[in-house]
């Protein structure tokens, strides 16, 4: 891309046109810098307005970018797909936006075995190039989701049971440093780093290629079912009951999701199936299918589709917050019936009824985390689970900021009061993990990993940005700074 630096550039970013920064950059009276703005997925990361946003093309525009602003003690935030939820996390007010967009290569190697993939492209895009050749990757599931801050997360896939997390299944990350060095962290090279990065997020550098092992993948059986309130007990009943059953079908996935939506005038239970084998109907969704429908878009299609057919729209102010619970009927009971209470209250937030809820489960099994330990090891902390488990995200999404002040404190409650349901009433109810990718800002992430992880990030971070850039200069997304010692 040829340099585009506007001739007066606000003093924030001076630095970058004084040091010979090549990159495309964009001020706030430029029109691409309103359209960047308003590409977040969620209005409420819309909030802050760098000062300018600079699109680097490759790893050593990246390398001169982190260089100069470093220099010049410039503060700066790093971006990606874009997709998480809330201001701060991959947006800066009155500082520098990497944004990574224009780095969203796929390169599948000759013999098929890996993928090199750009930090920011969006997952279906990667999976429309790797399907050209029979191919796919433990990546997102949702097709806006862009690459790097899902697998920096963690990165839950439609092959977590069978190949761990995302970043699982990375085999060389390349990145580049506070000092502006470029370096390669694998199995082989920078193991500390290569360690950290699997679940430790943006504490070390930035990523500007994942080098993923390839998965031939061509079918997939699945898709969404939406199932009246009345079936509610019995969803109830089919999910705590598909969980133990992975350990025998690591090819099948399955997302529920007890959610009002602007569309229906009750709550509804969505459902969500993958099998990645291309096996119809396998038995482990036999109570699922027994389920009376309203609607059932389940086929016989590809990642490719489904990354394409499937997101959450964007144009809300988002709310999101996880926990982990123990696989059990009794915990999902109470969630989905405060869920309801808590959509009772939205109504009088929003009269129109124009918001979305979500209070969506996902199986955790403890087959999970040994996946990941089988596959190196990651630092989340998932090998240690005690029982099969579920992942629970509890979301609300307004159509206003004041909508989404006054849903915040009421959202809060309906976690917390799941949560000491769960300790209370359940022996080891409430797990440990916090998964990152979607949890709020307010939740210790990075502690839930547990002391032995916390001091590996901890460890890679010191050495690695010895003077705290990605610290300090650099304050987006969850920080082992903050983690107490």
């Amino acid at each position: 891309m040829a340099a585009v630096i506007p001739k007066s550039l606000p003093p924030q970013v001076e630095s970058l046109r004084s040091s010979g920064v090549t990159s495309k950059v964009l001020v706030p009276n430029d029109p691409d810098y309103a359209g960047r703005q308003s590409s977040f997925w969620s209005v409420s990361a819309q909030q802050l307005s760098p000062a300018a946003i600079v699109l680097p093309d490759n790893a050593n525009e990246v390398a001169s970018i982190v260089k100069s602003l470093v220099a010049a003690g410039q503060p700066f935030a790093a971006r990606s797909g874009g997709h998480t939820n809330w201001a701060g996390s991959n947006n800066i007010d009155g500082g520098v936006t990497i944004d990574l967009s224009q780095i969203r290569h796929v390169r599948v190697s000759e013999d098929k075995q890996t993928a090199d993939i750009g930090p920011g492209g969006k997952w279906r895009e990667v999976y429309a190039e790797l399907d050209k050749h029979g191919l796919a990757v433990a990546g997102g599931r949702e097709g806006n989701v862009g690459v790097a801050g899902l697998i920096l997360g963690g990165g839950n896939t439609f092959f977590t049971a069978r190949r761990g997390f995302a970043c699982d299944n990375v085999v060389e990350y390349q990145v580049v440093l506070a000092s502006g060095e470029i370096v390669t962290a694998s199995k082989h090279s920078n193991e500390d780093l290569f360690c950290a990065l699997k679940g430790g997020s943006n504490n070390f550098g930035i990523v500007t290629n994942f080098k993923m092992a390839a998965i031939p993948c061509s079918k997939v059986w699945g898709g969404m079912s939406f199932l009246p309130k009345a079936t509610i007990p019995a969803a109830i009943d089919a999910l705590v009951d598909f969980v133990p059953n992975v350990a025998s079908d690591d090819g099948s996935n399955l997302v529920c999701i007890f959610t009002h939506m602007p569309d229906f005038k009750d709550v509804v239970v969505a459902t969500f199936y993958a099998n990645v084998d291309a096996v119809e109907s396998p038995p482990i969704y036999k109570k699922w299918l027994e389920i009376p429908r309203i609607m059932d878009m389940i086929k016989m299609t590809s990642i490719k589709e489904m990354a394409f057919e499937y997101n959450i729209p964007a144009g809300h102010h988002v709310l999101w917050f996880t926990l982990c619970f123990k696989n059990d009927a009794t915990i999902v009971t109470k969630a989905v019936d405060l869920h309801e209470i808590l959509v009772e209250q939205l109504k009088t937030v929003d009269p129109e009824g124009g918001f979305t809820t979500q209070c969506l489960f996902q199986p955790l099994p403890k087959l999970f985390g040994q996946r990941g330990a089988e596959a190196g090891g990651n630092v989340m902390g998932i090998e240690n689970q005690s029982s099969d488990g579920l992942l629970w995200l509890a979301t609300a999404m307004m159509k206003t900021a004041e909508h989404e002040a006054q849903a915040r404190p009421l959202v809060e409650k309906w976690v917390q009061d799941v949560k000491d349901f769960a300790a209370s009433n359940v022996e080891e109810g409430v797990l440990p993990w916090t998964y990152l990718n979607y949890a709020d800002p307010t939740q210790a992430v990075l502690a839930s990993y547990g002391a032995g992880n916390v001091q590996k990030i901890r460890d890679a971070a010191a050495k690695y940005d010895p003077e705290g850039v990605f610290q300090k200069l650099c304050p987006g997304g969850f920080k082992i700074s903050d983690v107490k010692s």
